[in-house]
């Protein structure tokens, strides 16, 4: 899956920079530090933070909130329950849940992340991993993303989900959770497969092809000190600081090879 991510605030502009529109990028990085909207080192969706999404509109980015709202939840209470169950899709079965169908078709979005963790379970405990790739620029993952209105404050609310597919080899060693259904990671998206994604003409099966796992050979991983519970240092520069932990050593897994 896909809960927990790395985005700082410039890599999260990439594809407004790369396309050549700096002065407005660096204009909403300028609004977003004034808004005290910060760098993400360690962000948890369930804490529904602030992003900034890409969709075909336009080559800017957008505010979005993660955790898809679809349009035709009727109220807030119903927004609430459904929150922290549209964090992610799976990419399988997007076309088919009423919560991410419209989506699907007609919404489609990039969001920039530097990296994301991942737990790995051993002994009845979990140890967090820092994933990202090899040359440890930013990437593009496959995101679906919705407007809704509040019927009450008619506030409107852009909101996200980020679309995952089956993990590749590497991942399976680390995601190895026993109560899911194998092992999880986002869609990534290579930079000549991003403008496809989101290109409102595409169609289901063409778009499938996309939902593919990233290349494990691209990506490594370590293990950082504990994100979540009383031992969480938060959202800290140094989240993603390699933390070795002991008793992994008789896992029968060589966790160094993912960095090599």
């Amino acid at each position: 899956m896909c809960y927990n991510v790395k985005a700082l605030l410039q890599s999260q502009l990439k594809r407004a920079q790369r396309q050549g529109r700096l002065e407005e990028a660096q204009e909403i990085l300028h609004k977003l530090i004034e808004m005290e909207v910060p760098d993400l080192h360690q962000v948890s969706g369930f804490s529904h933070p602030k992003l900034l999404i890409y969709t075909e509109k336009d080559s800017l980015p957008v505010v979005a909130t993660w955790g898809l709202v679809p349009n035709w939840v009727n109220n807030e209470d119903q927004k609430l329950k459904l929150w922290n169950t549209t964090l992610n899709a799976r990419g399988e079965t997007i076309f088919e849940k009423p919560a991410f169908r419209e989506s699907a078709k007609w919404k489609r979005c990039l969001i920039y992340l530097d990296g994301f963790y991942e737990h790995h379970h051993f002994n009845g405990k979990t140890y967090p991993f820092f994933v990202q790739k090899k040359d440890a620029e930013p990437f593009a993952v496959a995101g679906l993303w919705a407007e809704w209105t509040d019927p009450k404050t008619h506030k409107r609310l852009i909101t996200f989900s980020i679309v995952t597919t089956e993990g590749n080899k590497m991942m399976a060693k680390i995601h190895n959770n026993p109560k899911l259904e194998g092992p999880r990671m986002p869609v990534i998206l290579p930079h000549e497969l991003e403008d496809v994604w989101i290109n409102p003409q595409k169609s289901q099966i063409e778009l499938s092809q996309l939902m593919l796992p990233f290349p494990e050979d691209l990506l490594q991983a370590h293990t950082v000190s504990r994100i979540s519970g009383k031992e969480s240092k938060g959202n800290i520069p140094d989240a993603d600081k390699e933390f070795s932990y002991e008793e992994l050593r008789s896992d029968g897994i060589l966790f160094s090879e993912f960095s090599e």
